[in-house]
């Protein structure tokens, strides 16, 4: 009988549940998050900085399901600077980013700014302060997932991210949850 999760993953871990030779020590893994039964996977995977949801089966062909079909992800990201109206729509377009060396557009996404920061746990680390200029946060969805993609849209329409949370995948929300959080599903709402 196969298990599925979700979890509000908190910053400063990383989305696997054990080290591997290129892991340096001192990091920490989602298995100190609850007791997972063996064979437990990460449906994708969020950045060590990033936090949010990431949902966690022992069925490797619904992981496959997930990723392969375009599955909404939606995530929430404070960047630096007061985004403006073009910036999101050129988000929305598709922008050129590198994904390892090779030049790439993003496909056309739904991007919009928020109209006050959405209400998160502080996170483990502190982003910065005012001292250091304005920040905003947009909603970014995406049915597609490249490597650092999120950050690298915001950078190449001139927004840096400084704090990036996954809220959705499909019908699968955050909501409710907090940081390091672990809920058992029957199945997942995609």
């Amino acid at each position: 009988m196969h298990r599925h999760f979700k979890i509000y993953k908190p910053f400063g871990y990383l989305s696997q549940f054990i080290s591997n030779q290129r892991t340096r020590r001192n990091k920490k893994f989602l298995g100190e998050l609850g007791n997972f039964p063996e064979g437990t996977m990460s449906i994708g995977r969020l950045d060590e900085d990033s936090e949010g949801l990431l949902l966690l089966t022992t069925n490797g062909k619904v992981s496959t399901k997930i990723t392969g079909e375009k599955v909404e992800k939606e995530y929430y990201v404070q960047v630096d600077g007061n985004i403006d109206n073009r910036a999101v729509q050129n988000l929305e377009n598709g922008v050129e980013i590198s994904i390892y060396g090779e030049k790439y557009l993003t496909k056309p996404c739904k991007a919009r700014l928020l109209a006050s920061p959405p209400d998160f746990p502080p996170r483990a680390k502190k982003i910065r302060d005012d001292r250091h200029g304005p920040t905003s946060w947009i909603s970014i969805t995406l049915t597609e997932g490249k490597f650092r993609q999120v950050k690298k849209m915001t950078a190449a329409v001139g927004f840096p991210t400084l704090r990036l949370v996954r809220v959705r995948i499909g019908n699968e929300s955050l909501e409710g949850m907090n940081a390091g959080e672990v809920r058992e599903i029957e199945k997942f709402n995609l």
